[in-house]
């Protein structure tokens, strides 16, 4: 049964392999790229995550999942005004058909609704079918057509799931 948790300011370290690990493994899912973020230091890590440990947590959170103790998965959720939107959502290959994704966008989800949200945004990539159907399955839907991602080849398509009142 996967376990989730928020990551707090001394989890860096777990952050740091998890957002490694899904650059490396899924390139044309994320808006930067392992080169880029490999390069950072231990500090920016750490600070990456600090500042929900400041209190901005009202307006975002990490979560990460463990499968049999072992870090293998990460969603961020932020407030944007009157809606959430989800991001760097990522599962370890080895945990994947296991529902950990399910896992990790429900607390995302919670976390947003407990915030009064109206609605959950996040962009997947377009043609990225097992990530589309798990946020179709969780009741995404589809808003307007693919777009380039910035810098990419592949284009990326915006979702929503409107939270009820």
């Amino acid at each position: 049964m996967p376990a989730i948790r928020t990551l707090h300011p001394d989890d860096w370290p777990i952050y740091r392999d998890l957002r490694l690990r899904a650059l490396a493994d899924s390139p044309q899912a994320f808006g930067s790229t392992f080169a880029e973020e490999s390069q950072r230091t231990d500090d920016i890590w750490a600070a990456r995550l600090a500042a929900p440990a400041l209190g901005s947590h009202l307006q975002g959170w990490p979560f990460a999942v463990e499968v049999d103790g072992t870090p293998a998965g990460l969603a961020w959720v932020k407030m944007e005004g009157a809606h959430a939107s989800i991001y760097q959502v990522w599962v370890a290959p080895e945990a994947r058909g296991r529902g950990v994704g399910a896992a990790l966008l429900d607390a995302a989800i919670t976390w947003a609704r407990a915030r009064k949200a109206a609605e959950v945004r996040l962009d997947v990539t377009a043609g990225d079918g097992a990530a589309a159907r798990l946020y179709r399955r969780m009741g995404f839907v589809d808003v307007g057509a693919p777009v380039p991602m910035p810098g990419r080849t592949t284009f990326e398509q915006a979702m929503v799931l409107t939270l009820g009142a």
